[in-house]
């Protein structure tokens, strides 16, 4: 980072502009606040993944991997406590059309929603009579279909899940919302990690974090819900591309690291591909998703820590009225 750290790593910015929020292009400008700051919310964990944001009840959940947990943060305290333990190793996080918890777990190989009462409902545990290897990530389209990602990395060993022969290849997952029949929608992506729409969900991009570089590709959605000529949209070079969430204008806002100063945090990206900003962090971002009042508080869950950013703009989902 541009500033003097801690001893763990960490020392909040002492000035405005902060200059750990860094342009890469002068679209940049418009994206950031000149008095916002990075804020570290809690550390602690072992593997930080999964935000996701409940508006209605003011808070934030998010998985803790190898600690087998899902610990939620509460923005009119600032107190975190655990939601969740054991979560089968929960990794991704998101919301459905109706607000319920909508989880991937590796130690299970299973999507799961949780209910309004606490129940669990699995959502897809197998594909054509065989396990799923260890759902990744997930998103809901406005339509209540279910999109998700399956790579091996929960079955490779014990840390994260139990290891495990793979029964499937690595792919994307479409589960409809109402029959809950599961279809493989990609098989061309290498080691499919994060997925997101773009604003009005013409697009889908998914994160290849088994290529060499890593890439970020993109998908065109049919009005079938079928992907169609996947092509490269990101090469990552020496960087690492995990989760992600598209902004209303539709910029990619990356968990981004590799261990190094200038490359742990979060990547911004136009449409178009071109690097845009970076949010400087002194740990590898997995994952972030978007909340607070507006839709314009980032929440980044960084290996061991959360660590949060006002911009000037909003999560997707407010583009469409949905406060997730």
């Amino acid at each position: 980072m541009t500033r003097d750290t801690t001893e763990d790593g960490w020392r909040p910015g002492s000035r405005y502009p902060d200059p750990a929020v860094r342009a890469l292009d002068p679209r940049f400008e418009s994206l950031r606040l000149s008095s916002a700051a990075v804020e570290r919310l809690y550390t602690g964990g072992r593997w930080a993944e999964g935000p996701v944001w409940f508006g209605d009840g003011r808070y934030l959940l998010w998985s803790d991997i190898p600690n087998n947990r899902i610990l939620k943060w509460e923005e009119e305290t600032g107190a975190v406590s655990v939601f969740r333990q054991p979560s089968n190793n929960a990794n991704g996080n998101t919301r459905d059309e109706r607000g319920r918890l909508v989880s991937c777990e590796h130690l299970t190989r299973r999507v799961t929603r949780t209910e309004y009462d606490g129940s669990i409902t699995v959502i897809a545990d197998a594909f054509q009579g065989k396990r799923l290897n260890s759902p990744n990530d997930v998103v809901v389209k406005s339509d209540g279909s279910i999109w998700f990602t399956d790579p091996p990395f929960g079955i490779a060993g014990w840390y994260e899940g139990n290891a495990a022969p793979q029964e499937l290849p690595a792919c994307v997952y479409r589960v409809d919302p109402d029959s809950l029949e599961i279809a493989m929608v990609a098989d061309d992506a290498v080691g499919p990690n994060g997925l997101a729409f773009s604003p009005d969900e013409s697009l889908l991009y998914v994160v290849e974090s088994r290529a060499a570089p890593r890439r970020i590709r993109v998908y065109q959605v049919d009005g079938h819900n079928q992907l169609h000529s996947g092509s490269t949209l990101i090469d990552c070079g020496p960087g690492t591309a995990d989760g992600f969430r598209v902004d209303v204008a539709g910029n990619l806002w990356c968990g981004w690291g590799m261990g190094s100063a200038g490359l742990d945090g979060v990547r911004v990206f136009a449409p178009d591909g071109t690097a845009l900003g970076h949010i400087d962090l002194p740990e590898r971002c997995a994952n972030l998703c978007f909340g607070g009042l507006h839709g314009n508080r980032l929440f980044m869950a960084s290996s061991r820590s959360l660590y949060s950013l006002y911009v000037n703009t909003q999560g997707a989902a407010w583009g469409r009225g949905r406060q997730r």
